[in-house]
């Protein structure tokens, strides 16, 4: 790091960048901290506080992404973190810049997506005198963060986005926000003044496998077991650790599911890969290993694994073990380092349990087999209003190895996740547990921009693309093609089913109906392509013509909006 002992001297704002090559605003520090973090592009609403950052990032090379509405920008930030594995930036401008960020913030907080919010604020030498847009930020961002702070001077600018980002990263990573007033970021200070952490620096490892007795202790369990199971979760893809949970899976044969980002780190056809029979795994087991998801919702909060079984958890974060139900063991560390010294362990000795399994997964095999022929009548029905689940089925289909799912809306996506399965690591992108609509064109916008070289398919809600579609022109404008499906039952579904349960059917259709919107025509008059489907015979052939169309597309489908995901029907809200 330089710095020197003595005060720094600020210039006041200027008209006009000095250029001195001994000089540098807070806008091109900013930037400089950006670079030799890995971030290639921010994502960002422009703003009068926040103009001298993109300044500083066309010198530095880093990429301006334009969009429409700051939630965008933040989601589209979240979702390049979780696509790439850098992290993400997006530079907002102050007051309802920052506020209507917030949901993408919150929504990377509860996702455990590394990412940084800059936003702007008024001047310090206008503090407290209601300056344009003025609030208190930094207090409205705590709670949903794992770092708020402002910067407070000029020559701190960069060591405070490099503190923000070793936040994030900290145990399970999560956002981080800076607010940076606006003469702090548009004054020059002498370079010599400054506090610039050089990269690779200023962070350690977090490639942790932490107690290595527990890690002896479970190869143990592991060995003894007859009817081990798995459940890999959204820290698997987080932490990169796809390679070393398929060597654990494979190497001690033991049977394996996957929710979140983890879906995909076993390709459909892999004989370890289980889907549909998960309860019954649960409900049978001898050793239940969860493995970076937390006791939430998802997983009715623990109370679905038996009391019987043995079960372990592991997770980035020591507040997530054993958290709403007790546990036999608890491993906190990096997810793929405690996988692979797992593996190491239990590999040397003479026998490690893997040739006994054969019967159990047998029987595992024979569950998912008969939960797959009950539902196939409806996967390939060729009823019109088109059922849910025969599109989800078209876009599994369609799906190559190369195609990167990303899912956005609530009863359609649900039907989804019970269907669609990706063929790679890293190829299923969801909310995650916030549940937040509007997160599938920011997210198509991260991903091909991010990861040019796949294709990306996204499934929304009619309800769900509504909320951030007018981004459909940013992937027009940056030439960004995807192929994009709306399932259309002019609803919002997954709540109409809530009500109709709970109030009857006379008042199942109150605040929750929406016009019959063409997105295929919205796509068309944005220069994208645009198909409407009725027939489900004709959802294939329009896919692949909207894949060879080159362009974003929008394949609306009229779906049946009188079927519910069983997901849907099971929620804990409805109970």
């Amino acid at each position: 790091m330089v710095q020197t002992a003595t005060e720094p001297v600020v210039d006041p704002i200027l008209a006009e960048p000095s250029r001195d090559p001994e000089r540098i605003s807070g806008g091109h520090l900013v930037a400089k901290a950006l670079k030799a973090e890995g971030v290639d592009v921010i994502f960002t609403l422009c703003g009068g506080h926040i103009i001298d950052i993109y300044d500083g990032c066309v010198d530095e090379g880093i990429a301006v992404v334009d969009v429409r509405h700051e939630q965008v920008a933040a989601h589209a930030a979240d979702g390049y973190a979780r696509a790439t594995g850098k992290p993400g930036c997006a530079v907002v401008t102050a007051g309802p810049g920052t506020t209507d960020a917030v949901t993408g913030v919150a929504n990377a907080f509860r996702a455990e997506s590394p990412m940084l919010l800059i936003g702007g604020q008024g001047a310090l030498n206008q503090h407290k005198m209601g300056s344009l847009q003025d609030l208190p930020h930094v207090d409205m961002m705590t709670p949903i963060t794992k770092f708020a702070a402002t910067v407070p001077h000029t020559a701190r600018a960069a060591d405070m986005v490099s503190m923000a980002f070793r936040e994030a990263y900290n145990g399970a990573p999560g956002p981080s926000f800076l607010e940076i007033p606006r003469d702090v970021l548009d004054a020059e200070v002498r370079l010599a003044d400054c506090t610039i952490p050089e990269p690779g620096r200023y962070r350690a490892s977090t490639k942790s496998i932490g107690d290595p007795a527990a890690i002896q202790q479970l190869a143990d369990i592991l060995v003894k077991a007859k009817k081990p199971t798995v459940l890999l979760g959204t820290q698997v893809w987080t932490a990169r650790g796809s390679d070393a949970a398929i060597d654990f899976v494979r190497t001690l044969n033991i049977p394996a599911y996957m929710n979140g980002s983890a879906r995909g780190t076993l390709p459909p056809g892999d004989p370890h890969h289980f889907h549909l029979s998960r309860r019954y795994a649960f409900n049978n087991a001898d050793v239940i290993i969860i493995v970076g998801t937390p006791f939430d919702f998802r997983m009715g909060y623990g109370r679905r694994l038996p009391k019987g079984a043995t079960v372990v958890q592991i997770d980035l974060d020591y507040r997530t073990v054993g958290k709403n139900r007790d546990i036999d063991l608890g491993l906190v560390g990096d997810p793929g380092a405690i996988l692979a010294a797992v593996t190491q362990a239990a590999s040397g000795r003479i026998d490690n349990g893997a040739a006994g399994r054969k019967p159990w997964f047998a029987e595992l095999r024979a569950e998912e087999t008969t939960a797959y022929e009950k539902r196939l009548p409806r996967q390939l029905s060729d009823a019109s209003p088109i059922h849910p689940l025969r599109l989800a089925h078209e876009i599994n289909e369609f799906l190559t190895e190369d195609s990167i799912y990303i899912g956005d809306g609530g009863d359609i996506v649900t039907f989804s996740g019970g269907v669609v399965q990706p063929k790679s690591p890293g190829h299923w992108m969801d909310p995650g547990p916030l549940g937040t609509l509007g997160v599938g064109i920011p997210f198509v916008l991260a991903a091909k921009y991010g990861r040019p070289d796949k294709e990306v398919v996204a499934l929304f809600g009619d309800g769900a693309f509504s909320l951030t579609g007018w981004d459909f022109e940013t992937l027009v404008r940056f030439n960004l093609p995807f192929v994009g499906v709306v399932g259309n039952n002019s609803s919002m579904n997954q709540i109409r089913y809530g009500q109709a349960q709970k109030y009857g059917a006379a008042r199942a259709r109150v605040g929750n109906t929406l016009g019959d919107v063409r997105y295929d025509e919205f796509a068309r008059m944005l220069g994208g392509y645009g198909e409407e489907v009725r027939d489900p015979a004709d959802i294939g052939p329009a896919l692949q013509r909207a894949r060879e169309s080159g362009l974003p597309s929008l394949i609306n489908v009229w779906v049946d909006p009188d079927a519910y995901a069983p997901g849907t029907m099971n929620q804990t809200m409805y109970k």
